[in-house]
């Protein structure tokens, strides 16, 4: 990562936010001193941290919201970057959605498709030779129809829902190798092969996504923060956007950047299921209600026009100052130079707190439908941990309740996790940030540990909005058998690796288990966790 100027930025959490962080907060017993308030042979942490209040709606319609409900964002999505344009233009069939991870809904496909389609897989389970699949103006119909999760067609036009990144299928007609499938819905699971580098990439204006790009801006002297080594500018051409979207270093599999900022820090997508448990949200815990994530998501990220309200530039000021304003301006000339116009297209009320969390660009969507999706979140079952043998599961969670990890983590699975911040010097041993800009109270100066990533997503937004800290919000432990990757950042292989001490005492999460087998143990036990561990 380059170095970065002393000036202005700003991040702002969004929909793959919530959960952020893997796993935190585990030691060897000879690494106890080390972190506070670890405490051997726990059940917890003795300090849960304060509750956090939640008002629930009708989980029923709630449902109807998270898979369907796009409050306007068609105009963005169609008319703007021009997604289904852009799949039109390149004749993107359905095998190759599959592959960018996109899921189909077999409930929504006409029962003639469905026929077609089974005697199709019958002859060749693989799909390469299905003629549905491999069409193009199928993947159209299939966009038309509903059935391509969380793209959701609104007249002529498509937008995007929540289950665009929190919705998995059974699979039970087809799965595409490290990609997407064919099959009924399961809701709130984390899409972890979902490609949106590359789907944005096929938009036909890409650039239309700019406050959400690696940017190099003029307010921080052209310098950049992010994976690639360069940053992209107002000139920058649709092909230069595409080029960074499309490239997996810079834009992994399974990530989102959700933070308009200018900065390239895409995070790993998480989990939309029992969100009761799971307060406060975003991976540095800067949002404390759910309804009020819901309505950062639908107000910003799902239409970034909306940055340039009144509103919206107010809020990017507050939070980047000069670079803030910098983003929106070029923003606004790039819409024009690419025939964007009538914007912004959600559909919200003024709120009488601008600013605040309630509605941090001055407005807010229909309140009744975020409480609806409260309540259809906190519904949302966990998936059974893996099976393990009782032997295994009595030694792991033993480690983890002798180890340290309850200095941070619950053993019960049931149980919310601690609404506490851990400070990132205590996850992040390395954290050596240079302040770049300094701001007013409560939040604290924009800092960054340069040739580090980890701590990208707290450089701006973070705790301190709320009067907090800058650090790491708790996770939920659950469904880590299907998680491929950990850390937020992406930067751990597999839970064995997480705990494995050759990652260096100064890593995030250096929090390691020496020996192998007790290691094994543990890593077993971890995936076995679900909402009846105890």
């Amino acid at each position: 990562m380059t170095a970065w100027s002393p000036k202005h930025a700003l991040i702002v959490l969004g929909c793959t936010s919530v959960l952020a962080f893997s796993i935190v907060a585990l030691a060897s017993p000879r690494d106890e001193s080390r972190v506070a308030g670890f405490s051997p042979a726990s059940d917890g942490p003795d300090d849960q941290g304060a509750a956090i209040p939640r008002q629930d709606g009708d989980a029923s319609l709630g449902r109807e919201v998270f898979r369907f409900e796009t409050f306007g964002n068609e105009g963005f999505w169609t008319n703007a970057v021009r997604l289904p344009a852009g799949i039109a233009a390149a004749k993107v069939t359905p095998m190759q959605a599959l592959q960018l991870g996109l899921q189909i809904d077999s409930d929504a496909l006409s029962a003639s498709f469905r026929k077609e389609l089974a005697q199709q897989l019958r002859a060749d389970p693989s799909g390469q030779t299905s003629a549905l699949l491999n069409d193009p103006a199928a993947t159209l119909k299939l966009i038309k129809a509903g059935a391509v999760i969380g793209m959701a067609p609104k007249g002529e036009l498509v937008g995007t829902s929540c289950a665009l990144c929190h919705t998995m299928t059974d699979a039970s007609v087809f799965k595409s190798s490290n990609g997407g499938s064919i099959g009924r819905r399961l809701d709130g699971l984390a899409n972890h092969n979902l490609n949106l580098g590359a789907i944005f990439a096929t938009a036909a204006n890409s650039r239309a996504l700019y406050p959400i790009l690696q940017l190099s801006l003029r307010a921080n002297k052209g310098k950049t923060l992010g994976r690639a080594p360069t940053g992209l500018t107002e000139k920058s051409t649709e092909a230069d956007v595409d080029a960074y979207l499309n490239n997996p270093a810079y834009y992994p599999v399974g990530m989102f950047d959700d933070t308009f900022d200018g900065n390239g820090d895409p995070m790993h997508n998480m989990p939309l299921f029992r969100q009761d448990l799971a307060a406060p949200y975003g991976s540095g815990g800067s949002i404390a209600r759910l309804d009020n994530f819901s309505n950062l998501v639908y107000t910003s990220l799902f239409d970034l026009t909306m940055l340039t309200t009144p509103g919206g530039r107010a809020f990017l000021h507050k939070l980047g100052g000069a670079a803030g304003d910098e983003i929106v301006d070029s923003y606004v000339r790039i819409l024009a130079a690419t025939g964007v116009h009538g914007y912004p297209y959600v559909h919200a009320a003024a709120d009488p707190m601008p600013g605040s969390e309630e509605a941090p660009v001055g407005v807010r969507v229909d309140n009744t439908k975020l409480l609806t999706l409260n309540a259809y979140l906190v519904g949302l079952q966990a998936p059974r941990g893996a099976p393990i043998a009782p032997d295994v599961a009595a030694r792991g969670r033993q480690i983890f309740r002798t180890a340290g990890c309850t200095g941070c983590h619950n053993v019960d699975q049931g149980r919310a996790v601690p609404t506490t911040i851990h400070p990132m010097k205590q996850i992040f041993p390395g954290d050596d940030p240079v302040v770049l800009a300094q701001r007013d109270p409560p939040l604290n100066p924009v800092m960054n540990t340069v040739d580090s990533i980890f701590d990208d997503k707290m450089a701006v937004v973070n705790a301190s909005l709320r009067g907090e800290k800058r650090g790491i919000a708790m996770p939920l432990l659950l469904d880590l058998a299907r998680k491929p990757v950990f850390l937020h950042d992406n930067s751990v292989a597999s839970l064995d690796d997480l705990f494995n001490a050759r990652r260096g005492s100064s890593a995030p999460h250096p929090f390691y288990i020496a020996d192998m087998r007790a290691r094994a143990d543990l890593v077993a036990y971890l995936k076995s966790l679900d909402t009846n561990s105890k």
